[in-house]
């Protein structure tokens, strides 16, 4: 019954980063006020009413954002939608957040279900407009620690609306890993008795995680976000990986692959999903998950309208719908996450779904640093030094992994 977001963020070469995009944006004027981490921010109008559809509504989305019934009969919201509003939902799926910003880029599209490692880049380069949230009733619902976040709002205006959140977790072999581990520094002691059974997120994002660990570890380096490196601590967290690299099995972007190596056994140990868990417990295999101490990554999606959207009132009926408690609840089951409207958890299937992905527990979100692009402006507010930006963070992935 599981969908996901089939290697999100994995293979993410970013040919235009987003202090490129800031300082050479596709339309406006750039305004005067900056954006988070001080980049400017185009001038784009934000709808001010709603009028009538325009009869269909074109969509980038994550794969098991948009069902139609297509893949699964029981599972469609938008046939719904289509009969409620109109408005015809054509949907291009896209595996990779680089793929949404160049799908975006064409104009050829109304909204998208950008996450935090693309939503600044679209802000950035003028390609999504401020969303009117007064014209999307269902927003009044949403999680209030989903909302005006740094990956959905710029200077107090909101982007976008949230969809849903999920934690990368860490996941281990109950017969294998006797001692409960609590902390990431289980998956990079680099004298781990578990050497060539660990697994790890194959995405430069995952560069996050070791400067996540790093904060606590490691206070003196003074990082206070793990998407806000200078160069030391980006070196630092890149040394740590590259010394991890001598105990990793294998890197996993492909969610089936981690639940069969979980599975046989050729990973006892590493980062994973709470939706992998779900399978991987599925297929009988002795695994536990949790949240570390040191918190983790995660991420937060978010629905965004094009700047130049053709179909701009089906765009925000579109918004909306999928995060009305009913459509919200099908997608996150199917997908695999937290919920963003709070009214959806009375809504699932499963009645406990919402606890065991803990869409209610803002203290346990809290925990958790949401992906969100590196720049060079440092997002943690820092203005005497330059941070190190999303493109540097490829190449050195490309590098760890040898």
């Amino acid at each position: 019954m599981w969908s996901t977001r089939m290697a999100l963020a994995a293979a993410a070469t970013l040919a235009i980063g987003l202090t490129a995009a800031a300082c050479g944006g596709d339309s406006g004027d750039k305004a005067s006020g900056a954006g988070q981490g001080g980049f400017p921010v185009p001038k784009v109008p934000m709808q001010q009413s709603l009028g009538q559809g325009e009869g269909q509504v074109n969509l980038v989305a994550w794969a098991g954002y948009a069902e139609d019934g297509s893949n699964d009969p029981k599972v469609d919201w938008v046939t719904p939608f289509e009969k409620q509003t109109g408005c015809k939902v054509n949907t291009k799926v896209a595996g990779t957040s680089d793929e949404m910003v160049t799908l975006m880029k064409t104009g050829e599209y109304d909204a998208v279900s950008a996450s935090g490692d693309a939503s600044l880049r679209l802000v950035a380069s003028g390609t999504v407009a401020p969303v009117n949230t007064k014209l999307v009733p269902n927003y009044a619902d949403i999680f209030q620690g989903l909302k005006m976040k740094p990956w959905n709002s710029v200077n107090g205006v909101a982007y976008g609306i949230p969809h849903g959140r999920g934690a990368n977790l860490l996941m281990w072999r109950t017969d294998k890993v006797k001692t409960a581990p609590d902390s990431w520094g289980a998956v990079f002691d680099a004298n781990s008795p578990y050497k060539g059974k660990i697994t790890a997120y194959d995405s430069p994002i995952y560069i996050a995680d070791a400067a996540l660990y790093l904060m606590s570890a490691k206070p003196e380096l003074g990082i206070k976000n793990p998407y806000a490196l200078d160069q030391k601590q980006f070196d630092a967290a890149v040394n740590l990986l590259k010394t991890q690299h001598g105990l990793i099995g294998e890197y996993w972007s492909d969610y089936t692959k981690e639940v069969q190596a979980f599975k046989s056994g050729d990973s006892v140990l590493g980062t994973t999903w709470q939706v992998i868990a779900n399978l991987a417990e599925a297929e009988k295999a002795p695994v536990k998950v949790a949240l570390p101490k040191e918190g983790s990554t995660g991420w937060s999606d978010t629905w965004m309208v094009a700047a130049k959207a053709k179909h701009p009132n089906c765009a925000y009926k579109w918004l909306d719908h999928i995060v009305s408690p009913k459509a919200n609840a099908q997608v996150a089951e199917w997908f695999g996450e937290a919920p963003a409207n709070a009214k959806a958890c009375r809504q699932t299937a499963d009645k406990t779904f919402c606890d065991t992905f803990h869409a209610t527990d803002e203290n346990y979100f809290s925990k958790v640093h949401f992906w969100t692009t590196p720049i060079a402006q440092c997002l943690d507010g820092r203005k005497d030094v330059k941070c190190v930006d999303y493109s540097k963070w490829t190449q050195a992935w490309t590098a760890i992994k040898g």
